[in-house]
């Protein structure tokens, strides 16, 4: 070795690289290790009943014996006019969403601005989230029946001769389960919009305030962008509510009738298991909606992920 290698800075040692590289594939094992119980559980309690589902969505299965037909249940059920009525009826109901929605954010940002008795306010409105769905579909039940209270109500006011048995026409009953719905939904969306208002920075605000903006001006311009995941998150909540929630409101209000005018998936489901014992056509609507619901959560993933610069 020359006086001028001696000297020479040695380069750095590639011999570190290998070793991390040896401890990031021992962390990684033992991570996979220690998660497969956890994975296992999760397997034995979601994985193998939905297994199971799909085998029986496959087959005439009346609770005792069942009878391979294959997947041609499935085309048998998609071309299938009762169920795309129901369909129908899902659909109509999303349009509520927007007024579960809407109307909450409206209230949130009154009892944001603590307006007078906005205390006693907060308490009325979270009284939903607090009780059942089945006193609330029993409330709405005497509130929509033909000697309920909203006919009484007409009644007073000089409007006796448009008294109806809202839960007898098929539209009506429908409106009356959407206009349900919406209050049932008020106390949960409202106290997220709260909660997500109690995050806000109130220097925003109060530097909005000082540039001449009014409240609904400050509302719009920046409260409400500043809410996005928030909104988000609600838009979410009441979609999978609107899907698999209301079955004790249409059970206790309407039993799905009159015809099939209250009837969604999620009752339907029931009907054909419970009521009629097709347990095989019960699994398939069921693993449709549970496919419906993992659509609403991929997009719940893609709408969490999306940039701040991306729409709505």
């Amino acid at each position: 070795m020359t006086a001028t290698e001696v000297g020479r800075p040695r380069a750095a040692a590639p011999a570190g690289r290998p070793v991390r590289s040896k401890l990031a594939r021992r962390r990684r094992r033992a991570g996979i290790l220690l998660s497969l119980p956890a994975v296992a559980v999760v397997v034995a309690l979601l994985g193998v009943p939905i297994g199971q589902a799909v085998y029986y969505s496959m087959t005439n299965w009346n609770g005792i014996t069942a009878t391979w037909i294959g997947p041609s249940t499935y085309a048998t059920a998609l071309t299938d006019p009762i169920f795309w009525r129901v369909i129908q009826n899902n659909g109509l109901l999303l349009l509520a969403i927007p007024f579960a929605i809407g109307i909450p954010l409206v209230i949130a940002a009154l009892l944001n601005e603590h307006v007078r008795g906005w205390r006693f306010f907060r308490s009325v409105y979270f009284l939903p989230t607090a009780v059942s769905w089945v006193v609330i579909g029993m409330v709405a039940l005497q509130f929509f029946a033909l000697n309920g209270s909203l006919n009484h109500f007409l009644g007073d006011i000089g409007l006796g001769s448009v008294k109806t048995n809202a839960l007898a026409g098929q539209g009506t009953a429908l409106l009356a389960l959407a206009i349900t719905f919406i209050w049932s939904m008020l106390g949960t969306n409202t106290i997220i919009f709260l909660t997500g208002m109690a995050t806000l920075d109130p220097t925003l605000m109060e530097a909005a305030r000082v540039d001449g903006l009014s409240r609904w001006q400050i509302f719009f311009r920046v409260t409400l962008p500043l809410l996005r995941r928030f909104v988000q998150f609600s838009f979410v909540v009441t979609v999978i509510s609107a899907f698999s929630a209301l079955f004790s409101l249409i059970f206790v209000m309407t039993g799905g009738g009159p015809g099939l005018g209250t009837t969604t998936l999620e009752f339907f489901i029931y009907q054909s298991g419970f009521a009629q014992s097709m347990f095989g056509t019960g699994a398939l609507y069921g693993i449709i909606l549970f496919v419906i619901m993992i659509v609403v959560g991929l997009v719940q993933l893609r709408l969490i992920r999306s940039e701040d610069g991306e729409g709505w």
